[in-house]
Formats: structure tokens, sequence, C-alpha cells
């Protein structure tokens, strides 16, 4: 049998369920921070200390505790604050499969066009290629968790409950800035535009089908491939695939930002929003037939 549950959250307004969900969310996490830095590090907080916890063995640690975290307190503001079903945020899967692949394909898309751009200005060199299936299984995994828990907090939870207070654009501009904020690791233009409209091109499928799975596969497509595969992320403490050499204006190439910080990934992620728009509007719009028998 299934629950039945009240159409009627404990706090009315949309955006103050996403206020207290934020604050939550992150005191938790900052918590657990914290436990693990004494855990491991005797109260090490110094920036050495708090990098140690993304490295080897404190990463898988890291990234299961964020990923529970963020199922279990999304599941529970669901159930309790907004009394609805936790499925309902979007995670039907059935007859949405076509979106799941479209969104990978869309992220793999993206990649593989600023990377012939990068090649073809001669700003891109791939020198080695070192397979190692553990790891990018291993990787994988990582991948899978971490992107299933962005999404359901930024386009799950925080989007869905916007969407109850403002229109579909503001609400979704509100959440691109926030999940922008969440990955704000310079003060760099183009990586805090690509961050912004990333979260753009991630919650336009939704405020058109209220489903995740688009999103989800588009955000793991996007991990996997920039970093473990084509070795993208700017981060060379860990072993990807392809051995890459960028060279040239770090503006182009993304520098210590990785590909995110490129001047080329921005003008790709716009194109792509674009197409992505006007084919939604289409979907969701279509031109009217004409009525049969008339010309």
């Amino acid at each position: 049998m299934y629950k039945k549950y009240s159409s009627t959250a404990i706090f009315g307004k949309g955006w103050f369920r996403v206020l207290i969900f934020v604050v939550s969310f992150l005191s938790l996490l900052l918590i657990s921070l914290a436990i693990l830095v004494f855990g491991f590090h005797k109260g090490d907080f110094s920036s050495s200390g708090i990098q140690s916890l993304t490295k080897d063995g404190n990463f898988w640690t890291m990234t299961l505790i964020f990923f529970v975290l963020s199922v279990l307190i999304t599941f529970a503001f669901r159930h309790w604050i907004d009394r609805k079903s936790f499925i309902s945020l979007g995670l039907d899967i059935v007859g949405r499969w076509r979106e799941a692949v479209a969104g990978s394909m869309l992220a793999v898309f993206i990649i593989s066009a600023v990377s012939l751009l990068l090649k073809a200005t001669g700003h891109l060199k791939w020198t080695e290629i070192i397979f190692d299936p553990k790891i990018l299984f291993l990787s994988f995994g990582s991948t899978v968790l971490i992107s299933f828990s962005e999404e359901l907090i930024f386009r799950g939870y925080i989007l869905n409950n916007l969407l109850g207070s403002f229109s579909n654009w503001i609400a979704l501009l509100i959440s691109a800035i926030l999940f922008m904020i969440f990955h704000w690791t310079s003060l760099g233009f183009f990586s805090l535009a690509n961050s912004f409209v990333m979260g753009i091109i991630l919650g336009l499928n939704y405020i058109y089908t209220r489903n995740l799975w688009f999103s989800i596969c588009f955000h793991i497509s996007w991990n996997f491939m920039i970093g473990p595969i084509l070795g993208f992320s700017g981060d060379e403490s860990f072993q990807t695939l392809l051995q890459t050499e960028l060279n040239g204006d770090e503006n182009i190439t993304g520098g210590t930002n990785g590909l995110q910080g490129s001047v080329f990934l921005l003008a790709v992620f716009l194109v792509s929003l674009a197409a992505l728009y006007l084919f939604l509007q289409k979907k969701t719009n279509p031109v009217s037939q004409p009525v049969p028998g008339r010309i």
C-alpha cells in the first residue's frame, strides 16, 4: 500500500523550506567534517589537514558521508516537512530513459566539442594513456554518488521547492546561483560563469519535466569524462585515463581551474543552452498540426 501524504507542507513558503534545508544540510556537513578532522588528523584544521580529507581513502569517506547525508536529509524534509513522497522529487524512471540518455549525450557532446576546439588551436595535447580498470571503476562509483547527491539537493529539493514560491525562471536563476556558490573554487570569471550556466542547463529540463534523470545522467557523464577519462579536472593528484597537457592562455585552457575556467567551455555551454531551450519549447509547445482535409 502507498502512504497517503497531506497536500499541506508544515511551512507554507517554498523558499523558507529551502532556507531551512540548506542551513540544516550545511550544519551537518560541517559537523561531519569536524569529526573527520579530529578523528584522522587530531584536530588539524589547517589547510593541509582539510585538503588531505579529499585524498586516498579519506576521499571515499567524504563521498559516502556526503551521499548519505544528502539522501537522509532530503528524504526527511520531503517526508516530514513537505509531506510528499520522496520519489515525487523527480525520481520516477518509468518512461524517462530517453531523457537520461539525452542528458548523458549532451554532456559528452559539450566536452568533446571543447576538446576539439582546444586541440585545433594547439592548446591541448594528450601525452599518454594509462588504463587502470580498478581506478576507473572506483572513480565512476564516486562520480555516481556525488552527481546523484548534488542533483537530489539542487534540482530535486531546492529547485522543486523554489518553484512553489517563484516563477520558473526566477526559481531556476536562484538554484543556479546556489549551485555556483557551492562549486566556488576561485574568483575567476569564467570559472564562476561556467558553474552558473551549468546550473541553468541542469535545471532547465527540470522546470519543463519535473524529472531528475536528465540532470543526474548529465552530471554523471560530465564528472566522469572531465576528470577520470580526459584529465581536465585541474587536479593532478589522481590518475586519469588520458594524461593531459594544456598550453597557452589560462582563460582558454582553464589553467588550475580545469576546463571549468575555459572561455571555450562558456561558449559551447551557451550554444548548448540555447539549443536545449529551443528543443524543450518545441517539445512542450508543438506547432499546431493542420486539420485533416484542410489545405
